[in-house]
Parts: structure tokens; sequence; C-alpha cells
């Protein structure tokens, strides 16, 4: 009666988890502007803007899908069960004497 099961544990939605999601979506519309605009058409505050340039940065692009990817797994690492309500010591052993 004392343990609980997988199914009774609440997942939490923190703040951190609603920031990595936003920082997430935000590298995403970033990587779409550097996939979809030449240097020249990138905003002027962007990195890789340049005046009469044709190029694409495909590596920015790529970097900003990156960075999202690592905003959604520490999103989903945010999600844990919450743990103070007193089975934080579930599945340890008893120290050894």
């Amino acid at each position: 009666m004392g343990q609980t099961s997988a199914m009774d544990k609440k997942l939490v939605f923190r703040p951190l988890t609603a920031l990595c999601l936003a920082v997430a979506a935000a590298c995403v519309i970033v990587a779409i502007v550097y996939f979809t605009k030449t240097a020249a058409d990138l905003p002027s505050f962007f990195p890789g803007h340049q005046a009469g340039n044709t190029k694409h940065h495909t590596k920015h692009g790529l970097a900003m899908v990156g960075l999202a990817v690592l905003a959604v797994v520490a999103a989903w690492f945010t999600t844990a069960p919450d743990r103070s309500r007193g089975d934080a010591g579930a599945g340890r052993r008893p120290p050894e004497i």
C-alpha cells in the first residue's frame, strides 16, 4: 500500500519548461529565416547580414536547429515527476554499515 506506481506520479510543468519551449520555438523561427533569406535580405541585427550578398547562411540555420533540439531536451528534463512528497528516497538502497 505504501508504494506508488508509475501511473500515480504527476508530471510537473514548471516555468523553466515554458521558457525552454519558447526558446526552442524562437530558434526554429530564426532557422527558417536563415534558410529562406539571402545574406542581403537578413535583418541587420542577425549575424551574417551582408548587403549585396546572395549567399544563404545554411550553417547558421543548422546551428539554430541544433539549439532548438537542445532546448526541447532541456524542457523534457524539467518535466520530471515532483519528488518533494517524501518519495525522494524511493529506489535507493539503505547505507551499509
